[in-house]
This record gives structure tokens, sequence and C-alpha cells, in this order.
């Protein structure tokens, strides 16, 4: 009896030496389980130009099939349709206003955690394949970094897919790895004889149907689409061959190319489609608003950390796991023309629910003279701004529901004066939760413009803007506000 009690005794805390692990054991038993994380950006897509959201003449085959095999969000957004500005809400989970990249060819405040230190901190290594366009290198610290590779008789470079392939053949880690495509980004394929007939138009182009210009470019936009659903199906092979099941990959497009430095829906709403098998069920569509700046806070999650702290966006795991939970109320949205080639003042800002959607243009004709300085060489550019988009009115509002190309101005229609004023006033609060340099006051039409010498200044010329000699290099510092971090 003796020795038994004794040989129990031993038992007894040998179960609870291995029952009690240390931390250490947890996190290489639950780095195990947690899922490597693929997001393939393509570049300057429209959200309409994917045969899996409707367009039969466009060859997407890979993106396709993912949303065969996933799910496809009929409403994601991003905040702002240029390139540097929408990849930082990727990367940091905040609006491009609190992430400081609000301009294009600009960078991310300093002290601004991104994916590369949240992802890391949670086991994960973070990998870069692919085009950048974001900075400083002290937020965006990825643990691997490929740059595009030139390839003959194609129009921009290729995504590094040797490295990719290397890569997933050799990871001993859960990682998080953003494949950022140049395609179908211009320059586009040169396509002979072009024939409209093989490309699909919408309210928003179907004027320029005869236009041999715009159906060549046209022709050459979907060959390139055609070029980056190369990629994207050799990228899924690879995934296939190496990777299991246990694989979260997310496709998306930046923004729309046909809405370009707008915030129309044809800019601001993206392509998103998420596979993960036996997670996310196959065949699968939400209609809930996302956002870009709720991908970190859903890739946090996926990793074991509901921690959101100083991030805008919200997790939509949920979503992938079958509910259909409402994710965000608003998505909202910014433009700024500044510091790009056209380089005008006119900034707008938007917000959006599931239905309606209200639009402020802050430098519209309408009320230009409210913002003049006084000063004749700053008021000369803020002329030029409201000049430069005269057909944009101040204030604009859509039924997006019966009105999804937003064709329908209703900002005066007597009967939506109320929900206009509720849209208008939680867009303002949002814009001062951000840090906004506008506000909802006449006379704040704020020229931008980057501390050193790097950016677009509204007194020179740039390819395609032209200022008269005798207006040019007539803006002191201090008739800008600088931008100290860009």
């Amino acid at each position: 009896m003796k020795i038994f009690s004794k040989i129990s005794i031993f038992v007894f805390f040998v179960t609870l030496s291995f029952g009690c692990k240390t931390p250490s054991s947890d996190n290489t038993q639950n780095s195990e389980k947690r899922p490597n994380i693929i997001f393939y950006l393509a570049d300057d897509q429209d959200v309409y130009d994917y045969g899996c959201y409707g367009n039969e003449k466009v060859i997407t085959t890979g993106v396709d099939r993912l949303a065969k095999e996933g799910m496809l969000f009929k409403n994601a957004f991003t905040a702002q349709a240029i390139c540097a500005p929408s990849r930082s809400q990727l990367f940091t989970g905040n609006y491009p206003l609190k992430n400081g990249c609000f301009a294009n060819h600009t960078a991310t405040k300093p002290k601004i955690k991104s994916v590369t230190s949240q992802m890391k901190s949670l086991g994960y290594e973070v990998v870069l394949a692919g085009k950048s366009h974001v900075k400083p290198y002290n937020v965006y610290n990825w643990d691997k970094e490929w740059e595009p590779v030139p390839k003959k008789d194609v129009p921009r470079d290729y995504i590094p897919l040797d490295s990719i392939e290397n890569y997933f053949k050799t990871s001993k880690k859960p990682f998080c790895m953003f494949i950022t495509s140049k395609y179908p980004h211009g320059k586009y394929f040169d396509v002979e004889n072009p024939n409209a007939e093989d490309l699909k138009f919408y309210p928003f182009n179907a004027h320029k149907k005869s236009d041999k210009a715009y159906v060549k470019s046209r022709a050459g936009y979907y060959r390139s689409i055609e070029e980056d659903n190369t990629q994207i199906e050799k990228v899924l092979e690879l995934v296939d061959t190496y990777l299991g099941d246990n694989t979260l990959f997310i496709y998306s497009a930046d923004h729309g190319v046909s809405g370009k430095f707008t915030v129309k829906d044809i800019g601001l709403k993206v392509p998103f489609v998420a596979r993960w098998p036996k997670v996310i069920k196959a065949g699968t569509t939400s209609d809930q608003l996302i956002h870009y700046t709720d991908v970190l806070p859903t890739f946090m999650e996926v990793a074991g950390s509901k921690e959101r702290k100083d991030m805008d966006g919200n997790s939509f795991l949920s979503l992938l796991q079958g509910d259909d939970i409402q994710v965000n109320k608003y998505v909202f949205g910014v433009r700024t023309n500044q510091n790009i080639l056209n380089s005008e003042v006119f900034p707008s800002r938007m917000i959006r629910d599931k239905r309606y959607k209200y639009i402020r243009n802050f430098n519209s004709i309408e009320v230009v003279e409210q913002n003049l300085t006084g000063k004749s060489n700053v008021d000369y550019f803020i002329k030029r701004g409201a000049n430069a988009h005269k057909n944009e009115p101040f204030e604009e509002l859509y039924d997006l529901q019966n009105d999804p190309f937003e064709q329908n101005n209703l900002a005066q229609n007597s009967e939506l004066q109320s929900l206009k004023e509720k849209l208008k006033q939680d867009l303002f609060s949002w814009m001062q939760s951000q840090g906004d340099i506008l506000n909802e006051e006449f006379g704040n039409m704020p020229i931008i413009t980057p501390k050193g010498k790097k950016g677009f200044k509204l007194d020179q010329d740039t390819p395609r803007r032209k200022i008269p000699d005798s207006i040019k290099n007539t803006l002191a510092k201090d008739d800008y506000i600088v931008i100290e971090h860009w």
C-alpha cells in the first residue's frame, strides 16, 4: 500500500507539472494553431470590373474562384481613392487624417504603430512582397521585404513569385504577408484595334463608348487585369501546394481607378474577397459595411488579441465566422487634391451608411468667395481650385439603394433635410475626432505643403498643370500649413 501511495503521489505531481505549462509553451502551442494570413492587393481596379462583381467581359478567374470558395463583401471601402493614403489605413487601422498620410507620396506619423509591430508582438512574421508606397521605415519595419521584379514584354514589374514560393516552403512560424501587385495600374498594355463591345460600360462612363482613345485605354486596362489574374492564380497554386487549410487569404484592390481622387463610390468602394477553409462558408456574401481600417484589428484578433487601442477600425472576424453582425454604422471618406499632379485646392469629406451618403466639397464654386483670405496670391489658388471643379456642388446627398452610381443629387430634397442634417453633424464630429485640418466654418481653406522640399508646391508647374509666370514662387512659408511629418 505504501508503494502504491508513493506511485500515486508521483503520478499526481507529474500530471500537475505537465498540466501547468509555462507561458512560452502555451505560445508555442497556440502559434502552431494560428493561421497564416495573406492579403493580396491589386492597384487601381474598379470594384465593378470582376466576374464575381458582375462584369462578364473581364478575365478575373482567380478572384472569382476565391469568391466561390469563400466570402464576397459587397460593402467594403477605403477612405481615400489614392495609393499611399489607402495603404496606410490597411497597415495602421487608422483613417488617413489620424495616421497622417492623407496626401499622396507622404508619410505616416512617426509614432504610429503599424501592422509590423502589432503582429510581431503576437508572434507573427510580417512580410511585404511587391509595391510599398508607404513610409517611414521605423513605422513599417518589415521582417522581410521583396521588391517587384522586372519582366519582359509587360508594362509593369511582377510580384516576386520566386521569393514568395521559397518563403512558403521554408517558413517556420505563423506569418502575415501582404502581396502587393503593380497591376492593373497604368501604364497599360497596348491593345490593337480594340472593340467597345468587348468592354462593359456603366452610367459613369457610358458617354465615352464612342471615344476611341478611351476605348483603347480601357481595353489596355482590361488586358492588365488579365495579366494580374495570372499572378493571382500562381499565388493560389503556391498556397494550395505549400500551405494547409489554416490560411486566411484576402484579395482586394486599393481603390477604383474610375473614381480616383474623389469620394464617390466608384473610387472608395473596393473589391474584398476572403477565403479561409473550415472557417468561412464557401460561396457566401456579406453586405455589412467594412473598411480598410478594420483589417489590422481583424488580423490581430485572428492572432489571438482583441486589443485595438488607438485604432479607428473594428474587427470583422465574426463575419468571417458566419455571424451577420454590424461592424460599422458609418464609413468615411477623405479627398485631398493637393500633392498630386493636378494639385488644386478642393478638399472633400464623406460619410456613408448602408443606404445614404453625404458629401461636402469645402471649396465649391458656390462658397469660394467665403473662403478667400484677402491675400491675392493665396486667393488665386483657392479660386483656381474651385473653378477646376466648378460642376461639383457644395453638398451632395445620394440614396445608394436606388442610385448606386450617384447620378441624382438629393441635397436639396425637402423630405430628406433632417437626414442630411444628421449625417452632416455626424461627419463634423468624426472630423473633429480625427484632428482634421478642416472644420465646418467658412474661411478655413488650408493650403498644405510638406516640411522641406518634397511634394508638389502649388505655385510651381507639374507635368499636368501650368502656373502663370506672374504667380510662380509667390507663396511664402506662412501661406501654407506645413505638415511636419511628411
